[in-house]
């Protein structure tokens, strides 16, 4: 048992170990509570394969498994999923949190086990822990929270007789009705209430979700929502004897090989817009309309920045949700073939770089807002997310720097007044 492949099983089904002693090709070492498990787990030698049965003595497979992928060490490591009862739930956060893969005990023989957690195995071993690739050690200069509070105590002070004037213009044209100001949770390096001056009319986000899916500017063409279970896939047809070309998937009542599910998700994944811009919002009032084009509407967030919420340059802060679409990774793609290696490339990079944006603090205005005002407007979602990146790099070590941050103020006085809402 020389080659045989290291398998920690964590659990107490006896006849699902006995299966898998009985196999040759496996050296299985029983864990039936968490304590064993983190034990053995934190050994110098590391398994090929951990088997976690959902519920077992002293926890339950989520925490295991999060604590797993906290060890960089065990990065390497397949971890498979046993349940003794088919709950669609379970199923739905197993693929959420990108568990390797998921039987429903009586598991599938042993032979089969064994070829799964070699590809799997393989798979693993070209990933690269995310630990080690982006890099948290982000502080705040005290020169920029110093430029921050000088600017913004002084700004609010020389401000505040216009402010007066628009609250009472924006209070007029609502009838007399509602907030002047607006606030929403928003994501920086932490949650936080956001300030604007209301430039919509009232209760306009209950309309948001519709005019978000006929007016979103970031919005794909595909519409594909779901995928289809029952549409066969066009590799696995051109194979005789029931043969496919990837290991199958058991979801739900449903079987779907790896490659036509990979393909499927990342067409929905496509379609899913990140970021939410509506373009001419029939919401926004008359009022609103003058302020937004002259960035009137983001005074209030001068007492962010005394709050120390945000700062004036930074990253734009994000709704609760676009935060969310940015760090929930897809169904990680697994193949041999050419193609879907560049494309788990492609989802690996987004995966790592996407948080980065978060290692700035959020901002009144940035590197993002003036480049888009300096093209109208219209900008991409990936050029988005890219500026947001780059700025976000100025905070990794020691590249932070003072003149570029009161460049970018500079360049927001220019191009203060334009024709487009942004």
């Amino acid at each position: 048992m020389e080659n045989a492949l290291k398998i920690v099983y964590i659990g107490n089904s006896a006849e699902t170990v006995a299966a898998l002693q009985a196999n040759n090709k496996i050296s299985l070492e029983v864990k039936g509570n968490i304590l064993a498990a983190e034990n053995r787990l934190k050994s110098d030698s590391i398994p090929d394969a951990i088997l976690c049965e959902a519920i077992f003595s002293g926890g339950e497979w989520a925490k295991m498994f999060e604590w797993v992928r906290n060890l960089p060490s065990l990065n390497p490591v397949c971890f498979i999923l046993l349940a003794f009862e088919f709950k669609e739930e379970l199923i739905k956060e197993a693929f959420e949190k990108h568990v390797d893969d998921f039987y429903i005990l009586p598991q599938p023989s042993a032979e089969q086990i064994v070829g799964r957690i070699e590809y799997l195995k393989d798979y693993r071993s070209k990933i690269i822990p995310v630990e080690t690739e982006i890099r948290t050690d982000y502080k705040m200069p005290k020169t920029k929270r110093i430029f921050d509070l000088v600017l913004a105590i002084g700004a609010l002070l020389f401000l505040s007789p216009l402010l007066a004037i628009v609250c009472l213009a924006i209070w007029v044209e609502s009838g007399f009705k509602g907030k002047v100001y607006y606030s929403s949770k928003r994501v920086g390096k932490t949650t936080f209430d956001f300030y604007k001056l209301r430039s919509m009319r009232i209760n306009a986000d209950a309309d948001l979700a519709k005019l978000a899916k006929d007016k979103n500017q970031y919005t794909t063409v595909s519409t594909k929502t779901e995928i289809a279970f029952d549409k066969p896939c066009p590799k696995c047809e051109k194979l005789s004897d029931g043969k496919t070309c990837s290991p199958l998937m058991h979801i739900g009542t449903y079987t779907i090989c790896e490659y036509w599910f990979s393909v499927q998700n990342n067409e929905i994944k496509k379609s899913k817009s990140a970021f939410i811009k509506i373009v001419n919002d029939p919401r926004i009032t008359k009022v609103g309309k003058i302020i937004r084009n002259t960035s009137i509407d983001e005074l209030p967030q001068l007492i962010n920045v005394i709050k120390g919420d945000m700062s004036v340059v930074g990253n734009r802060p994000l709704p609760v949700y676009e935060a969310e679409t940015l760090t929930i990774g897809g169904v990680p793609i697994r193949s041999n073939s050419n193609s879907l290696d560049k494309a788990n490339e492609v989802e690996k990079k987004e995966r790592l770089d996407n948080p980065k944006r978060f290692l700035a603090p959020a901002g009144i205005t940035g590197l993002w807002q003036v480049e888009l005002r300096g093209k109208g407007g219209d900008m991409s979602e990936e050029e988005r997310k890219k500026y947001d990146i780059d700025y976000s790099d100025h905070f990794i070590g020691d590249a932070y720097s003072f003149w570029y941050d009161f460049w970018l103020v500079l360049r927001t006085f220019k191009a203060l007044f334009q024709k487009d809402t942004v």
